[in-house]
């Protein structure tokens, strides 16, 4: 078998992959849209099919993942093949976690059903899937360009997306001291904001991996993080 062929021939499994990574994406961008839609319409015939989805989404990541060991096993590629293959099991990854969010979002959806809204928290959280859709559908598109410029704004993208779960952090407990019938709610609209928060942050998490691919490094300076909620102190009147 001469060079040529085995070039072309690995570049054709290296594209299969890829081609599995994007249908993954796309699945996963509409899983974040509809969780969100459900979230939004108290819709629980909706938040039960994104629920029962996320197993296709499963099932791509095993492919990936089978498809890379294949590679791996036959082809033994070294220096940028290598992190091609090692990435594109990474990305996978990734973004079933992202997935695995959206599926956590349509249960709590059922668990909201019968809640009223509180405050601004539902456009918030609103904003927020959005930003994190548009935020998957670019790295997706970062990630077949190998987009380094791209990749870096979307790491600083994700700071955005934190400060908006820090404020709604800090509404949601303002309206749970004032009320206490308010913490089942707010609770589970805490976990939410949470969960499209971690979905920002396995995006960049895609980014870097971009990174590594063209350059053979992750980048060097810590990843902004913006999220305070863990070590937020919320002052009472006292009372």
């Amino acid at each position: 078998m001469n060079n040529a062929h085995i070039v072309k021939s690995f570049d054709e499994d290296l594209g299969q992959i890829e081609n599995m990574i994007l249908e993954m994406g796309g699945m996963v961008e509409n899983q974040i849209m509809l969780s969100i839609k459900a979230l939004i319409s108290r819709d629980e015939e909706l938040a039960t099919s994104v629920r029962q989805s996320d197993k296709a989404i499963d099932a791509l990541e095993a492919q990936v993942d089978e498809q890379a060991l294949k590679i791996l096993a036959l082809r033994q590629p070294m220096a940028s093949d290598l992190r091609n293959v090692i990435c594109a099991m990474k990305v996978a990854s990734n973004l079933e976690r992202v997935g695995d969010y959206a599926k956590n979002i349509a249960k709590r959806t059922v668990a909201l059903n019968d809640t009223v809204s509180i405050g601004s928290s539902e456009k918030t959280l609103k904003r927020m899937g959005n930003m994190v859709q548009r935020m998957v559908n670019d790295v997706l598109n970062a990630y077949v360009s190998k987009d380094l410029d791209m990749a870096s704004e979307l790491i600083t993208r994700d700071e955005e997306v934190d400060h908006m779960h820090n404020t709604l952090f800090r509404e949601l407990l303002t309206y749970m001291m004032e009320d206490p019938r308010n913490i089942t709610t707010c609770m589970h609209l805490l976990f939410i904001a949470k969960n499209i928060e971690r979905m920002g942050d396995h995006t960049t998490a895609v980014a870097e991996q971009i990174h590594y691919v063209v350059t053979g490094q992750i980048p060097e300076d810590d990843r902004p993080k913006s999220d305070v909620t863990s070590q937020m102190i919320v002052e009472t009147d006292g009372n």
